[in-house]
């Protein structure tokens, strides 16, 4: 099964972190994610630019608002994620659990990611995915 771990932080949280080294997150992040590796559980980890360099598309109301970043509401920013492939969502708790940058505000929000043969499989949408996915070699 796959999970998305969702890193999470409060504005005050990132603000604290601009007093770390940059130099010494990258170490400690790149400690971690091998340790992934080295376990054959991690798929895919990135991190994302500032908040500041994004936009909102807003649907409340047609034509959908854009809106440049940072957003109107900045509790908790997504600030990156790793998708693990391993045997359940306990598993998956315990890589977060072991997860650098732990202060208070900061969050890992876990998320099943589902698979394609979850969906109706008769219908032509998913049918044209599988057969993308399938030419791309994701399957």
């Amino acid at each position: 099964m796959k999970y998305m771990l969702i890193m999470r932080a409060a504005d005050e949280s990132w603000a604290a972190m601009g007093d770390v080294d940059f130099d010494e997150i990258i170490a400690t992040m790149g400690r971690f994610n091998d340790e992934m590796i080295r376990a054959g559980v991690l798929v895919a980890a990135e991190g994302l630019d500032d908040a500041a360099q994004g936009v909102v598309v807003d649907y409340s109301s047609q034509p959908p608002v854009v809106s440049d970043g940072p957003y109107g509401e900045t509790k908790e920013l997504f600030g990156g994620f790793w998708i693990l492939d391993v045997a359940s969502k306990e598993e998956a708790v315990e890589w977060a659990k072991r997860a650098p940058m732990q202060a208070p505000g900061m969050k890992t929000e876990i998320r099943r990611v589902t698979s394609i043969d979850e969906f109706p499989q008769d219908n032509e949408w998913i049918q044209k995915e599988r057969a993308w996915r399938e030419a791309t070699g994701q399957l």
